[in-house]
């Protein structure tokens, strides 16, 4: 029997209470921090570039291997950190994050994001602190929730009929990181071709300003170290959850197998957002793209698979809270690491790439289409497209939320619109429950990153 939830305020701030001091405890002591590696990364590669007459590719963190690999642009946008402490750039980096998180979840809830009240996101933060691309994303002060309010911005432009505007964002988030460029083809599939365009010169504009700043560091990133998969880390370790992942730790060294997965994976994509675009679906065309890009991109670390949070609220908006629950139960797990010495056997294969399969099954299975009734989508034309109706996603409400608390974290800020009508115009690191005692023990205080053994911060 499902147990009943609190329904008076004072209940429900109790259990809101309760479910902070857990997950509170559970962040401090179970997964080990990061110790903002990735940051330190960016701080010590724009350090070294505008106080020491360094090169960005040049600078290493100390004891480690490991330095910036981002596109030259990505460089040029961080440069305000010249003006801040190491201190100070952690806790600006928080408060972006904090930000662009918030962000993202409001443009996944849409219009109705206010109908799930305080007890709603309440609940929706605490068990997001659970979910480990997230955790890791803040942890290791990570870009990749400021990428994808980016490219959800030209999503929301685009579902509301102000497609004119669409393309800026993901312009930006190409320049700053390669993978989103495939958000430029979603574009392109679609028959979005003035958006794509604008989106192609956004990111050609923002090379370009990044070429005029340093020529050097342009001529090096795009001629060597773009090429060179050994500054990034290596292919076969557990947190790379891409297609690429997979078949290194399969022992497939065959980049010509590797192609062909590619090219499969995205005719899948190409063939399911285009449908979904045909609707006026566009969150699910964004979400698929998202699913998509990690697994061709040839690393995917763990904390990349933030890009899957808009699955999630697809899921929700179609009616299959269960599924999306369980899903982010799962990746909440920190499963993989359990494989983190060993891949081999069947059941490496299966546990070492459960996140692979996920991000798979949900670009093969994720429902399309199903926009929820009384809305519609700006077109290419002065028409819209009306969807057909269908049952109104679950949501947290006064009198009740859903019981399973991944369900719960989904539904708050799932409930994905595509407009109002007639609108106008370790990577990722095992925690310390999984992870096997290492020979140099990582405390936040004495060490730098699991990075140190093997993936670069890319």
């Amino acid at each position: 029997m499902t147990p009943a939830l609190p329904r008076t305020d004072r209940g429900r701030v109790l259990l809101v209470l309760a479910l902070a001091t857990l997950v509170t405890l559970f962040t401090a002591t179970v997964p080990l921090l990061r110790d903002w590696f990735d940051l330190r990364v960016y701080y010590g590669s724009i350090d070294s570039w505008v106080h020491h007459g360094g090169r960005v590719y040049d600078y290493r963190v100390p004891g480690t291997p490991y330095g910036f690999t981002y596109p030259p642009f990505a460089a040029v946008a961080m440069l305000p950190m010249a003006l801040l402490g190491l201190h100070a750039a952690i806790a600006v980096a928080l408060l972006l994050n904090l930000a662009a998180l918030a962000v993202v979840l409001r443009l996944l809830a849409g219009p109705d994001w206010r109908r799930h009240g305080w007890y709603g996101w309440a609940l929706t933060a605490c068990l997001l602190a659970l979910f480990e691309p997230l955790r890791d994303t803040f942890s290791f002060g990570q870009v990749n929730l400021l990428l994808l309010a980016l490219v959800l911005a030209d999503a929301t432009l685009l579902a509301t009929g102000r497609g004119r505007l669409a393309g800026v964002g993901i312009g930006l988030a190409a320049a700053i990181k390669l993978t989103p460029a495939l958000f430029i083809g979603l574009l392109l599939v679609a028959g979005r071709r003035r958006a794509a365009a604008v989106a192609t010169a956004v990111a050609a504009g923002a090379t370009a300003l990044a070429a005029g700043v340093d020529p050097d560091a342009s001529r090096f990133y795009w001629t060597e170290a773009l090429w060179d998969t050994d500054r990034v880390g290596r292919l076969g370790y557990v947190s790379n959850q891409s297609v690429q992942g997979v078949l290194a730790r399969l022992g497939e060294p065959d980049r010509a197998v590797w192609a062909v997965a590619v090219l499969l994976v995205l005719g899948v994509w190409a063939l399911r957002t285009r449908r979904a675009a045909a609707a006026g679906d566009w969150t699910a065309a964004f979400a698929l793209t998202g699913l998509a890009a990690c697994l061709v991109s040839p690393i995917t670390w763990v904390h990349h698979l933030v890009w899957l949070l808009p699955s999630f609220a697809v899921l929700v908006r179609a009616g299959r809270p269960r599924v999306a629950g369980a899903l982010y139960g799962v990746l909440c797990t920190s499963v993989v690491w359990l494989w983190f010495d060993d891949a081999s056997g069947v059941d490496g294969f299966l546990g070492s790439n459960t996140y692979a399969w996920i991000t798979l099954g949900l670009l093969l299975w994720l429902p399309v289409g199903q926009l929820r009734p009384g809305l519609r989508t700006g077109s290419r034309s002065t028409s819209t497209t009306t969807a057909a109706p269908v049952p109104t996603a679950p949501a947290i409400s006064p009198a009740s939320v859903q019981t399973d608390p991944c369900t719960a974290a989904a539904t708050a800020g799932g409930v994905v619109t595509a407009g109002r009508a007639g609108a106008g115009g370790a990577p990722s690191e095992p925690t310390a429950s999984t992870f096997p005692a290492d020979p140099k023990p990582q405390s936040s205080s004495e060490r730098a990153s699991s990075y140190t053994a093997d993936p670069s911060p890319s």
